[in-house]
């Protein structure tokens, strides 16, 4: 499996999982848009940052990769995100952080990626940490750990604020594959 075959889906089907799971938060909450703010612990970003910052990893991934350095629309998205807490935004802005990840991975080549899977690749984090690995090491140790983590928050919140959701809301994607006549029934 490539760099892309793993990342590119990966990044695609938990996007659109998290987009269902918003799209359920405004179905029924009386007022979803004040669940931008909502946090899991005073010390943790809101759930508005929680996306931004799921999108973001799906933009630096494929620019880390490509050994590009990161636009400036993706720092504008990093400092959406710090700043959530200030401005968490709407339920309509958080879809359409999604929607515009989408259609920037829906872009890419098919073997976007690959080139980059044994080169080294310097992680340069704003507090001043750094990290030196290749690009497999950064995919598997980086980039798919940090997209979900901000995956698990955003989806975590929404529970806690209430918004039935569960297991089969998190792998819709794995419905593609269920086998006939194994679904229980109810």
């Amino acid at each position: 499996m490539t760099l892309t075959e793993l990342l590119i889906p990966t990044y695609r089907q938990m996007l659109q999982a998290l987009a269902l799971w918003l799209r359920k938060a405004e179905a029924q909450v009386d007022n979803a848009d004040a669940l931008s703010a909502a946090r899991l612990a005073p010390d943790m970003f809101p759930l508005s940052t929680q996306v931004r910052f799921a999108c973001v990893q799906a933009y630096e991934g494929a620019y880390r990769l490509r050994h590009e350095p990161l636009p400036a629309a993706l720092e504008a998205l990093l400092d959406e995100g710090r700043n959530g807490g200030d401005r968490p935004g709407t339920m309509a802005e958080a879809l359409a952080r999604i929607d515009e990840a989408l259609a920037f991975l829906d872009g890419l080549a098919p073997d976007a990626l690959d080139a980059g899977a044994g080169r080294p690749l310097a992680l340069e984090l704003p507090t001043g940490i750094a990290f030196d690995l290749d690009g497999e090491g950064y995919a598997r140790d980086w980039a798919l750990s940090q997209f979900y983590f901000h995956l698990m928050a955003a989806y975590a919140i929404l529970r806690n604020q209430g918004v039935d959701l569960g297991k089969a809301d998190y792998v819709q994607h794995m419905f593609a594959f269920l086998r006939p006549g194994t679904a229980p029934a109810g």
